[in-house]
């Protein structure tokens, strides 16, 4: 399937991309990563250190468009996951969230069209273009209203895929991302997720914070269970030009989640504490997704339960701590 296939990953040394790679590694690609390592992004050294010998990095920034021409010159696979997660990074600087999220999309497309149109990409997105749920599940029918600026970009970037597909046959997918935690992710605070605060809080034994009352519900998938949608997205002719949820069927309460967490590392404890204004004014209470488009369609069906993911995770996180803490 991958072997001896030359891949590209943007945003590579970065959380799903990182995990990303290890897969494809084994699977025999020969895989080239893109990361500007810029430390408020995400990008990490360490997460590379099991495939250090066996992948590229180019340390590059996907808004240079001139760099991103000659790096996806002869591949055959682009996973575009590169981007500024942070909601809250987004309102206070929304003109580097529509240059990274929006307009080094395009260029990246462009860059595809020109050079290698017959790339075969698939597109990193978020649940937050939908804003709040008008209904649970959400599915990808939902209305579309983000609550922040990110949402809004993250949504230009997934459609400038869709439109290069339909108009220049460029194949692309789309995938519509929920929470997700696991190995690598950002824990020095919350602007990548905030689960990855709460793993970093519990270890060092300090309580944690929940904003509001608690109950708002979500969903999360683990991320190799989202490696495995990237690699069925990328192989599977029937996902050309559509856009997928991914989800979980196990929906818990933040005060749930709390709960687990404290349960498996045996030394968390948590507060709760009323919503900041800048977070309030963006909350989009519950959401959690239907994802039955992909399970149907590619078989993809998250198969790590939430309390064992947590383990896996503190325990990476109890061993290489000093990678990831300031």
């Amino acid at each position: 399937m991958f072997d001896g296939k030359k891949v590209l990953i943007t945003g590579g040394a970065g959380f799903i991309g990182s995990n990303l790679a290890k897969k494809l590694v084994e699977l025999g690609a020969k895989v080239v990563l893109v990361d500007s390592l810029i430390p408020e992004y995400g990008g990490n050294r360490q997460n590379l250190a099991q495939i250090a010998d066996s992948v590229v990095l180019n340390v590059s920034d996907v808004r240079d468009p001139y760099s991103m021409r000659e790096l996806v010159k002869g591949n055959d696979y682009l996973f575009n996951l590169a981007g500024q997660t942070s909601h809250i990074d987004s309102m206070h600087n929304p003109k580097t969230d529509l240059s990274i999220n929006a307009e080094s999309q395009l260029s990246i497309l462009e860059a595809c069209r020109e050079v290698n149109p017959n790339i075969r990409i698939v597109f990193a997105s978020t649940r937050q273009i939908y804003g709040k749920p008008r209904y649970l599940p959400v599915d990808e029918n939902h209305h579309i209203e983000p609550v922040d600026v990110n949402g809004i970009n993250k949504w230009a970037g997934e459609w400038y895929h869709i439109l290069y597909q339909r108009v220049y046959g460029i194949p692309c997918t789309v995938l519509r991302l929920v929470n997700t935690y696991g190995p690598c992710m950002r824990v020095k605070d919350a602007r990548q997720t905030f689960v990855g605060i709460w793993i970093k809080s519990v270890i060092e034994g300090i309580p944690f914070q929940i904003f509001g009352d608690g109950e708002q519900k979500r969903d999360f998938n683990y991320v190799d269970d989202v490696v495995d949608a990237f690699i069925l997205s990328a192989t599977r002719e029937e996902a050309i030009g559509k856009i997928y949820n991914l989800g979980s069927k196990e929906v818990v309460s933040l005060n749930t989640l709390a709960e687990i967490l404290v349960k498996v590392s045996k030394t968390g404890s948590f507060t709760k504490t009323p919503f900041p204004p800048d977070r309030r004014a963006i909350d989009i209470g519950d959401f959690y997704s239907n994802y039955d488009r992909i399970s149907s369609e590619l078989n993809w069906n998250p198969k790590i339960e939430l309390q064992t993911g947590l383990i896996h995770t503190v325990d990476y996180y109890r061993r290489f701590s000093r990678f990831y803490w300031d």
